[in-house]
């Protein structure tokens, strides 16, 4: 099922670019976070307005979160944090407005984001403890070594799959019902499943935020 119209791929046709609906809507969610960073740094004040204290109730309540799920080190990743769950929430909510496509309902955005976790998880644990980070696939049995590796190996590998799929199945599923209701009764029923919708996105994006959390934070501790 296709979106009857689309506000950037009526642009993209016309353009001839053909990058897929996908990709130039991530461009526009990138675009806009921007613009708002930029917005809200430069208007910053000692007596917040409206759009500083939403902002700062956010990246707090992250920042807060990055901590209580990964400890005093995990500060240093909330940047990569923060961008995910901005990234994913934004791209969430778009989908609800009429024309607009989120590009979180396309695997290849959230294998993208799911690829870009797993690498960090290994890259962090390799910087953290070297050699010895292939201490948290052996297991607490030496005589069990060779079978927990393996196990854990499947573990991790199935990570950035799990984390695509769930995702992408959410929000496709949540968009091919929005444009059954819409197409059926344009109206009037559209509208619960739309804030079902907002539910629906901040959820989503609360959870792919905290798996990664939970795995990077796995790899910023010492094998037992």
């Amino acid at each position: 099922m296709t979106h009857p119209f689309l506000i950037l791929k009526w642009v993209e046709e016309h353009l001839h670019t053909h990058l897929g609906e996908h990709v130039t809507y991530t461009w526009l969610v990138m675009l806009m976070l921007i613009v708002l960073a930029l917005v809200v740094s430069r208007g910053i004040k000692m007596v917040p307005g409206n759009l500083q204290s939403v902002m700062e109730s956010l990246i707090g309540g992250i920042e807060n979160l990055v901590e209580e799920t990964m400890g005093p080190k995990g500060k240093a990743y909330f940047p990569l944090i923060a961008t995910l769950a901005l990234f994913i929430l934004v791209s969430n909510l778009i989908g609800l407005i009429p024309g607009f496509y989120p590009p979180t309902a396309n695997l290849n955005t959230n294998a993208a984001m799911a690829l870009t976790v797993f690498a960090m998880t290994h890259i962090v644990g390799l910087k953290e403890h070297g050699i010895g980070y292939l201490k948290h696939f052996m297991g607490p049995v030496l005589a069990l070594a060779p079978l927990i590796f393996v196990i854990e190996i499947i573990g991790h590998l199935a990570r950035p799959l799990s984390l695509s799929l769930r995702l992408f199945g959410n929000m496709y599923g949540h968009e091919i019902v929005l444009m059954i209701f819409i197409a059926l009764v344009p109206l009037v029923l559209p509208i619960p499943m739309m804030l079902m919708g907002v539910l629906v996105a901040f959820i989503q994006a609360f959870v792919f935020t905290l798996l990664a959390m939970i795995y990077i934070a796995g790899a910023l501790e010492e094998a037992h």
